[in-house]
């Protein structure tokens, strides 16, 4: 089965990221493919690229990252929901005149449409908010 998770909550502030990661681990231990991670409102902090959690605490972001290089899940972060939250990709930094950027590669700026398409190409789109 192909699934999709929309991932509405923070990092570490609620349980919904580290269920949604969790739950994208088993289903691909099971045989499903995890194509897509859409991050959205708060779950937009899952793509922080300075994030640098305590050492006894699971590194998300590096997990997310980790589905992507291991199994080509896309992990795609709502842009308006990013920039309101100070997460810009190095396009969007240069736009906005900002010296820097904050969001982690391979995680990508994208809109709404996206995770429509997602609902629409995958078997399942599982959400996780707080």
């Amino acid at each position: 089965m192909r699934y999709a998770l929309l991932v509405q909550g923070g990092p570490y502030s609620r349980q919904a990221a580290h269920s949604a990661l969790r739950f994208g681990e088993a289903a691909i231990a099971r045989g499903h493919r995890l194509e897509t991670v859409f991050f959205y409102h708060d779950g937009v902090y899952n793509a922080a690229r300075l994030a640098a959690p305590p050492q006894d605490e699971p590194h998300l972001v590096d997990r997310f990252r980790a589905l992507h290089d291991t199994h080509g899940t896309q992990l795609k972060v709502c842009i308006a929901a990013g920039l309101r939250r100070g997460l810009l990709d190095e396009r969007e930094a240069a736009r906005h005149g900002k010296q820097g950027h904050s969001l982690e590669a391979p995680f990508e700026l994208t809109g709404l449409g996206q995770l429509i398409d997602a609902g629409l190409s995958h078997d399942r789109l599982i959400t996780f908010s707080p």
